[in-house]
């Protein structure tokens, strides 16, 4: 978590992301990315040279007042380091958040999220759910103060699958980063029901294949793996969720939907994510 990417449009879960990134950053010895996207009207005059001194004025005062913004945020929170550069791009969101993460080799994407529910979280979503979506490298989403050293327990919603090595390992690292106990989850649904005794064989598998350490192995009873997962992180007062995404696009994500996306659209604690193909 050496280089970390901010997209910030100066909203408090904003600033409360960049504030949780130097907290990181510091840990790490790393550096933070503020990234503020702005979007252009679309303009529609049929004499071009009025639009375009519009467009250039717009430009320019946009840009002057996103780079005061940042200035205060880095005087009042990362005076004291660590190295923090801001960005001022003008695009779409999602797509620039994408393509910035992959052309400047950030290692992680700490953002802010006001959630989303209802016809908004259906058919659109946050942007925050987007880039959780699409991201190559971890995400982690949160939606007021968190302090890095305030994460003792991750939960780790889980499958159990042996052929997670790619993603535990990750986790792995995630819990020696915060020196955390790690609780591997496992929800047990109507739908999908499995007897205790077969589950429990699968869990003790799973931790002895990845050697796990200074954990717990849980299985919660729920309607739903959505719930399940909400009901035990408000039940256990977790820190942070750890967990993978598919990155569903389309017609399949509409119709499957995604637990990830669904954890960061409705747990008040950070979620950490990771896109498995």
């Amino acid at each position: 978590m050496k280089r970390i990417l901010v997209p910030c449009d100066f909203s408090d879960p904003a600033v409360q992301a960049f504030k949780f990134a130097v907290d990181i950053a510091k840990m790490s010895r790393g550096e933070v990315v503020l990234l503020n996207v702005i979007e252009l009207p679309v303009m529609h005059e049929s004499v071009l040279m009025p639009t375009l001194s519009f467009e250039e004025a717009f430009i320019k005062d946009m840009k002057g007042h996103a780079e005061k913004n940042f200035a205060k945020m880095k005087d009042k929170w990362a005076k004291d380091g660590p190295k923090v550069t801001s960005i001022v791009q003008f695009g779409g969101a999602t797509p620039m958040v994408r393509d910035f993460i992959k052309e400047n080799k950030i290692d992680l994407v700490v953002m802010g999220t006001h959630g989303a529910s209802g016809l908004k979280e259906f058919f659109v979503g946050s942007n925050t759910e987007k880039i959780v979506r699409t991201s190559e490298v971890p995400v982690i989403a949160i939606k007021g103060p968190v302090k890095s050293g305030s994460i003792k327990n991750i939960v780790f919603p889980n499958i159990l699958s042996l052929e997670q090595e790619e993603l535990t390992q990750k986790i792995k690292a995630l819990q020696n980063f915060f020196k955390a106990t790690l609780h591997v989850l496992y929800v047990n649904t109507p739908s999908n029901f499995r007897r205790d005794i077969e589950v429990k064989k699968e869990m003790k598998d799973f931790a002895k294949r990845f050697m796990l350490k200074d954990y717990t192995l849980t299985i919660f009873n729920d309607y739903s793996e959505e719930e399940g997962l909400r009901n035990f992180v408000t039940e256990t007062k977790a820190d942070l969720v750890a967990m993978s995404t598919h990155g569903r696009r389309g017609i399949n994500h509409l119709m499957s939907g995604s637990i990830a996306e669904d954890a960061v659209n409705h747990l008040t604690c950070p979620i950490w994510t990771y896109k498995i193909s």
